[in-house]
């Protein structure tokens, strides 16, 4: 029993689903006795609190009355009485249920919905068969079964549970695979097959020969997919393939396609390669080929990254991050946290804005060996997605960034600046996308992303119709870049009053939960008429912007 509990938590640390805690397991044991006895013995390893028995047994004092009790001496029945009673004894009474009901339920409930929290079930007869029976990645039989019982305490481990699981595995302890072929045979001479369509007969297969046929369908759907890059196939050609021309808009959105597809092959190896990583040799490869799969499984990951990042496609966790701290602060105790780095959980964007563009560009795309283009597309690609993702809740703003971006793209193609300036100007617009604003932008548009969406609205439909003041231009020699020698006239500007006054008319006039319900939008509509010289088609592109807003 000691081997059997040392196998299991062993196998906790390095098999899939186990060791990531997406999946759990049930030990099935020949009696009460071993069960609470194998639940002892967990409790002195790191399965404590995360394991639990689950028999038909419920502690009564009259168990144990008759038992006679010798000199430092206990019965197998006091030995399942004391451990029953030291379970239950935190465990509080619920109405119309026994304490051990209570436990049960709630352990059953830890291990189908927090797998992380509930390992293992240590079971004699309960949870192995019937429609309510829990799946399990890994089933551990340590007693004699046969016939229906077997095959039904089988399939718990057949019942998929999640994306990650495509079977489940069984380590038989008592040599039953014998027994086992014939509780298929037997289950299968009863099926009704009169029906006709697919054989409902259940079939045994070879888990090496699956897990070779998985892994090597991965590795191909893979190469058929990369297929369409270009030579010499540099990280540059792959951006292309997979990110498109960063000088046409809509390529990052039309080569979606190709990422997801990539995202989901790699996925697909890294599953089918960890199932089988520790039987390669026995799955039928030879050093060569063991060799060519690890390189080939460590290219597409660095593939998956570089576009990951070159596409803006990183999981952002900065938006979970209070979720995070909460589940640091109820489940985990350590010491006061060291703070090493500020910037481990940011975009490239907002690396760029707090660190600069040179520090950004070492710590998330150090990998492309000083390939510059390469590294000017992925900033590009960066910009480009905060843009699409941004642009309907502010078209004017993001709409000129938009022509931006495209002048720094064809500046860098066409060699007009050097890659220094070129950093220097990407950086530039990296922080004003970041930001929302530009820097000459009035402070009071600054404060309120909504008010600067409508100011930006009015300034590219001009609905004020009022030049502003004329301001003296210059050339930058620098870069020719043109630059205004006075400062913005905020005092002056009839759109921005026009904003104020739209922004303070919807905050009055905007019924609860008006979005989506016609009557209340029309009484937002029907205010802003007035403002917009009644000009309907206005109103409904403005009220587009409008319903987009956090702040209405």
């Amino acid at each position: 029993m000691d081997r059997i509990v040392s196998d299991i938590v062993f196998d906790f640390s390095v098999k899939p689903r186990l060791s990531d805690h997406q999946g759990n397991a049930i030990l099935v044991a020949s009696s009460i006795y071993e069960a609470c006895k194998y639940y002892s013995l967990f409790q002195k390893t790191p399965f404590k609190g995360k394991c639990a028995v689950v028999t038909s047994y419920n502690p009564h004092e009259r168990d144990i009355s008759k038992e006679e009790i010798g000199a430092n001496t206990e019965t197998d029945k006091q030995f399942v009485y004391q451990t029953y009673m030291d379970i239950l004894e935190s465990v509080e009474d619920s109405p119309g249920k026994s304490k051990t009901e209570v436990y049960e339920d709630h352990a059953k409930a830890l291990f189908e919905k927090e797998p992380a929290n509930m390992h293992l079930l240590v079971v004699v007869d309960k949870l192995l068969t019937g429609f309510d029976a829990p799946a399990c990645t890994y089933l551990y039989i340590d007693k004699s079964m046969q016939d229906h019982g077997l095959f039904q305490a089988i399939c718990r481990t057949n019942r998929l549970d999640g994306d990650s699981k495509t079977y489940g595995y069984i380590v038989d302890y008592k040599n039953m695979f014998k027994k086992m072929e014939k509780a298929i045979a037997v289950y299968t001479a009863e099926l009704d097959k009169s029906d006709g369509g697919a054989d409902p007969a259940v079939m045994m297969q070879s888990r090496l020969e699956k897990g070779r046929e998985g892994l090597d369908e991965a590795l191909e759907a893979l190469s058929l997919l990369c297929e369409g890059i270009e030579p010499p196939g540099t990280e540059l050609e792959q951006l292309h393939y997979f990110c498109g021309n960063t000088e046409i808009p809509e390529d990052l959105a039309q080569h979606e396609p190709q990422r997801i597809a990539l995202y989901k092959g790699v996925v697909k190896l890294l599953r089918a390669y960890g199932a089988i990583a520790d039987d390669l040799e026995p799955a039928g490869y030879d050093a060569k080929d063991m060799s060519r799969i690890k390189r080939e499984t460590d290219a597409y990951l660095h593939l998956r990254d570089i576009v990951r990042k070159a596409s803006g496609e990183s999981l952002d966790l900065k938006p979970y991050e209070a979720d995070m701290r909460h589940l640091i602060d109820t489940y985990i105790e350590a010491d006061e946290p060291r703070k090493i780095s500020p910037f481990d959980n940011m975009g490239l964007l907002e690396l760029i804005v707090k660190t600069g563009i040179v520090d950004a560009i070492a710590a998330r795309l150090g990998g492309m060996k000083g390939n510059q283009n390469a590294v000017g597309e992925s900033i590009e690609n960066n910009v480009r997605a905060a843009i699409i993702k941004e642009h309907l809740n502010n078209p004017g703003f993001y709409g000129r960034m938009s022509a931006q971006l495209q002048e720094i793209i064809d500046l860098r193609k066409s060699k007009a600046i050097d890659y220094e300036a070129y950093l220097k100007k990407v950086a530039e617009l990296a922080k004003r996308v970041h930001d929302g604003f530009e820097d000459k932008t009035a402070e009071a548009l600054k404060r309120s992303p909504a008010l600067r969406a409508v100011y930006d609205f009015l300034t590219a439909t001009d609905m004020t119709r009022a030049a502003e003041k004329p301001r003296e231009e210059k050339a930058d020699s620098a870069d020719n870049r043109t630059t205004t020698s006075e400062p913005y006239d905020v005092a002056n500007d009839p759109n921005l009053h026009l904003a104020i006054q739209i922004d303070k008319t919807i905050k009055e006039v905007r019924p609860s939960d008006f979005r989506g319900f016609k009557p209340k939008e029309n009484i937002i509509k029907a205010a802003l008429l007035p403002l917009l010289r009644n000009d309907r088609e206005v109103v409904e592109r403005l009220y587009l912007i409008i319903e987009r807003q956090k702040e209405y």
